[in-house]
């Protein structure tokens, strides 16, 4: 789930609902989730979200742009729409009940926030799944799952079921809420048992472990990276008999050191600021900017020299 920035609005009309639901779709459409259950709130929304690949952080950075940049041109705003990161909670798809409790939550918050008057009915409330739940197939959206909820309470999707599924719905939306019943997931990270919990951790240990040895085999190969540079910075001045006192007093255009930024990043993967700074070339912009233009270089004794050393290495 995620709030307005500020707790402020994130839906004006029902073209901003419209809008977000078709944002829904093509993120799912680009990330294969799979949306179990979902309300859109005046400032915040809820889904019951299924992620078959691990890539739930690069789907809701591309979603909460995507969303945020569309409203604020339809309306004329610039600037935050979302108060940060959404909230997750990691829920054991294996333990029964959890996704029940979780559409009831999601199915309910429209009454439980006093949106639904004594005489309406919940499943009239437009901007949830309820209304998809109660649809025939044919009329929901492809990337709404319905049958893990529905079978977790006995039930199929089929006409006699579904009406079933709404008798109760309704039903719950009039009964006074338990202000207990949500409390874990408003304030816990994980909903499962003992083992699903247990075996959470263990990942997350794992996966620290592993991301301790990419970060020292990236810094490794950095390092490499680095060291193949400087040989390469050197044997390149040696070429054009520029010494290490000179070439700090040379401005950063000069084309000895646009020649020498150019052979680095050709030959190497150290960053621009890395070349920036060894050659005090100012900016990494400006490294990126100058060293890809040699037109004007092609010519000079300087880039004969140099290109000798590629070919040598050929």
């Amino acid at each position: 789930m995620c709030r307005g920035d500020r707790k402020e609005d994130i839906f004006e009309d029902p073209f901003d609902h419209q809008r977000f639901l078709e944002t829904m779709g093509q993120v799912c459409s680009r990330t294969g989730w799979r949306i179990h259950a979902f309300v859109l709130m005046r400032n915040h929304y809820h889904w019951l979200l299924e992620t078959p690949q691990p890539n739930l952080v690069v789907g809701m950075r591309w979603f909460q742009t995507t969303y945020t940049v569309r409203y604020n041109k339809r309306h004329g705003k610039i600037g935050h729409l979302f108060q940060g990161r959404y909230k997750a909670v990691l829920v054991d798809p294996d333990n029964g009940g959890y996704f029940r409790k979780l559409s009831d939550y999601i199915h309910l918050n429209p009454a439980r926030a006093g949106l639904i008057g004594p005489e309406d009915r919940i499943s009239d409330f437009r901007w949830s799944s309820l209304p998809f739940y109660i649809a025939k197939p044919s009329n929901r959206p492809p990337w709404l799952e319905v049958h893990a909820v529905l079978g977790e309470m006995g039930l199929r999707d089929r006409d006699r079921d579904r009406r079933n599924y709404k008798l109760q719905m309704e039903v719950r939306a009039k009964e006074s809420p338990d202000p207990d019943q949500f409390q874990s997931l408003r304030e816990g990270w994980l909903l499962g048992g003992d083992e699903f919990r247990d075996r959470v951790l263990d990942l997350m240990e794992e996966q620290k472990s592993e991301d301790f040895r990419q970060l020292r085999r990236e810094e490794a190969d950095e390092r490499h990276d680095q060291r193949h540079a400087e040989e390469l910075i050197t044997l390149c001045q040696q070429k054009i008999k520029l010494t290490n006192d000179e070439l700090p007093t040379l401005r950063k255009g000069d084309r000895r050191k646009r020649i020498l930024a150019h052979m680095v990043r050709r030959e190497t993967s150290v960053s621009l600021k890395w070349i920036a700074e060894r050659l005090k070339m100012g900016s990494p912009g400006y490294v990126s900017h100058i060293s890809s233009k040699i037109d004007d270089l092609v010519s000079s004794p300087e880039w004969k020299r140099i290109q000798s050393i590629s070919e040598k290495k050929q």
